[in-house]
C-alpha cells in the first residue's frame, strides 16, 4: 500500500476510533483515493465474512467440565489431588482438535469456490475490464429484460434467465456474449452508483449451491453459485456487500 491514509486511518475508520473531524477528513479522501477505498471494501467484506461464518462454538459439556476440574485442580492447596500431565495434555488436545475442525469447515466454501468453477479469476477479471473499454460494454443496450433475454435466443444454445432490479438499486444496462473458460457465455451488465458489474451466465449439471464466499484480486471482487442448471459469476469493483446483494436477487 502506497497512499499513508491506507496504513494510518483506514483501521480507525473501520473500527470507529477516529474522531469525528478524522472521519470526515478520511471520508474526503476516499472520493479521489481509489487504493483506499479499495482496502476499505476489502475489510469490511472480511469483517461481514467472519460475522457471517459462525465460527463460535460452545464447548460440549465434558470438555467444559474437564476444563474446570483442571482449573480447580490448579489452584487447590499443598497437598491435594494433582491432576497428572497427560489428562492435560488430552483436555489440550481436545480444545486443538474442536478449534481445527470448525476452521476447517469455515475455510472450505471458498478453496470449493475457487475448484469448482470452470474459470479462474484472471480470467473473470479480464473479461470485465476488457468491457469496460469504449463499445465493448453490451452487444445489446436495454433496460428491458424483455428486449435482452430473446437477443440472445440463436447466438447461444442456451437462453440466460434477464430480470431488471431497478427498484433495488441495480439498473439492467444490456448483455452480450463473451468467452470464460473455452466456452460462449452470456454477460448480463447491470449498473450500481456509476459502477458496472457483469454477471456471467452458463449452463451446468452440477447441483445448486450457495453463494460462495467473495474472491478479491486487482481491487476486483467477485461471488459464484449455482443456481437452476445454470452457473453465475458476478464481479466489479462495487463494495462485497454491493455485489452481495445483487447476487441474492438473482439468486430467487
Amino acid at each position: 500500500m502506497s497512499c499513508d491514509f491506507t496504513r494510518t486511518a483506514l483501521h480507525g475508520y473501520l473500527d470507529g476510533e477516529l474522531d469525528a473531524t478524522g472521519a470526515a477528513e478520511f471520508e474526503r479522501h476516499l472520493e479521489s483515493c481509489r487504493e483506499c477505498t479499495t482496502a476499505l471494501g476489502a475489510e469490511e467484506s472480511l469483517r461481514s465474512s467472519l460475522q457471517r461464518s459462525g465460527l463460535y462454538e460452545s464447548a460440549p459439556v465434558g470438555l467444559r467440565k474437564k476444563i474446570r476440574a483442571g482449573l480447580d485442580a490448579a489452584t487447590a492447596p499443598p497437598g491435594a489431588i494433582r491432576i497428572p500431565a497427560w489428562r492435560w495434555l488430552a483436555v489440550a488436545a481436545s480444545i486443538l482438535l474442536v478449534a481445527s475442525v470448525f476452521w476447517f469447515a469455515w475455510l472450505r466454501p471458498a478453496r470449493d469456490s475457487a475448484a469448482s468453477a470452470p474459470f479462474t479469476a484472471a480470467e473473470i477479471i479480464d473479461a470485465h475490464v476488457r468491457s469496460l473499454q469504449p463499445g465493448h460494454l453490451t452487444d445489446v443496450a436495454s433496460t428491458d429484460n424483455h428486449t435482452v433475454k430473446p437477443w440472445f435466443d440463436g447466438k447461444l444454445a442456451f437462453v440466460p434467465p434477464v430480470k431488471d432490479f431497478a427498484d433495488e438499486g441495480f439498473s439492467l444496462v444490456g448483455g452480450r456474449l463473451d468467452v470464460l473458460g473455452g466456452q460462449n457465455v452470456a454477460a448480463l451488465v447491470y449498473s450500481r452508483r456509476k459502477h458496472f458489474i457483469n454477471v456471467f451466465v452458463l449452463p451446468t449439471r452440477e447441483p445448486d449451491t450457495p453463494i460462495h464466499p467473495p474472491g478479491l484480486r486487482q481491487g476486483y471482487q467477485w461471488r459464484h453459485w449455482r443456481r437452476q442448471g445454470m452457473e453465475y459469476c458476478a464481479v466489479s469493483d462495487v463494495s462485497d456487500s454491493d455485489l452481495y446483494e445483487l447476487a441474492q436477487l438473482l439468486y430467487q
